[in-house]
């Protein structure tokens, strides 16, 4: 569960800033660090949204590629120049967004909990999490 509901626009991208994007969710937000093959090497921690809620901006999908693993449901993004992966399309969440809480422009974010996906033992840490929870909006607003 978000620590407040108060949605605020955050906006961030990648390193070269030539994928900038926004996203509307809570300035108090649940991260997820996953331990599978792919976030473990990249040390990646995120926060989930409703697809809605998030909006690429200006060019930034002639920057895109995308990389899959596995069963290809998680669409992995990054920036074909800088290699940063920013956000992405989660296995999890396949109706959300998963961006990283690092690639966040520093001044909104007032608080990030971190809580543990169990990524390599994917089927059991998704039953046992609220994490599909994460891409419904209740009320409006992101989870």
């Amino acid at each position: 569960m978000q620590m407040d509901s108060e949605t605020v626009t955050h906006n961030g991208g990648c390193h070269c800033r030539r994928v900038r994007w926004q996203v509307e969710a809570p300035s108090s937000v649940v991260v997820w660090k996953c331990n599978c093959s792919n976030c473990l090497m990249r040390a990646n921690t995120h926060f989930i949204v409703p697809s809605a809620k998030f909006k690429l901006m200006g060019e930034s999908q002639q920057f895109l590629t995308t990389y899959t693993f596995g069963t290809h449901t998680a669409k992995h993004n990054f920036c074909k120049v800088c290699g940063i992966t920013s956000f992405y399309l989660p296995r999890s969440n396949p109706d959300g967004i998963a961006v990283t809480v690092a690639c966040v422009d520093a001044g909104t974010l007032t608080h990030v909990e971190i809580r543990h996906f169990d990524g390599q033992n994917w089927e059991k840490s998704y039953d046992q999490t609220s994490i599909a929870s994460y891409s419904k909006s209740v009320d409006g607003t992101p989870r």
